[in-house]
């Protein structure tokens, strides 16, 4: 980035996304989530074990000792997701993610998906794809946008959107100037 050139709204709630990610304690993969309201953090959260609970980085990963496989068996798992996490941190301060955009580094699985959509989440912005069609579909039925915002870039489309199409249509306003966060 330029000196002088502001990152997007979008940007820096991601940037701050990987930033709470770097608290995971996953031996597997280290996520990171920002809820967002009329662009205040309303709460964070990042993948690890629930409190008072050793981490795996201390006892091992328990998914990984059983040979499960990346996007399977969700509840066989020490740790808790980031977007569980933020959903948590949230209810513990009585603060409602009714309408609010979350900003995660990768896409919701579907437990979390669900949680969110109850939740009142309207719009999630992610980085890093993971391959869960469920959850894509549930998204897409509760009417939730979800967004790709590669790592590093100020500009998202509307997620499964090409690049090329998001070049031809040069990004919406609320794009360009970071609306919805």
């Amino acid at each position: 980035m330029t000196q002088g050139v502001r990152a997007s709204w979008p940007r820096y709630f991601m940037d701050i996304a990987y930033l709470v990610s770097e608290r995971s304690t996953c031996l597997r993969r280290r996520v990171g989530a920002v809820a967002v309201l009329d662009r205040r953090i309303l709460a964070t959260g990042y993948n690890g074990a629930p409190s008072g609970v050793p981490h795996c980085l201390e006892v091992g990963c328990l998914r990984a000792q059983l040979g499960i496989p990346s996007g399977q068996r969700h509840e066989i798992c020490r740790g808790i997701h980031a977007e569980q996490n933020v959903i948590i941190q949230a209810a513990v301060h009585g603060i409602s993610l009714r309408g609010a955009d979350l900003f995660c580094t990768t896409y919701p699985c579907f437990i979390c998906a669900k949680m969110l959509i109850n939740c009142g989440v309207k719009h999630i912005w992610v980085s890093e794809n993971y391959p869960d069609e469920l959850s894509k579909a549930m998204l897409a039925e509760a009417g939730v946008e979800v967004f790709h915002l590669p790592k590093g870039e100020d500009v998202a489309r509307p997620l499964g959107e090409s690049s090329s199409d998001e070049q031809a249509r040069g990004g919406t306003e609320d794009e360009k100037e970071g609306g919805g966060a």
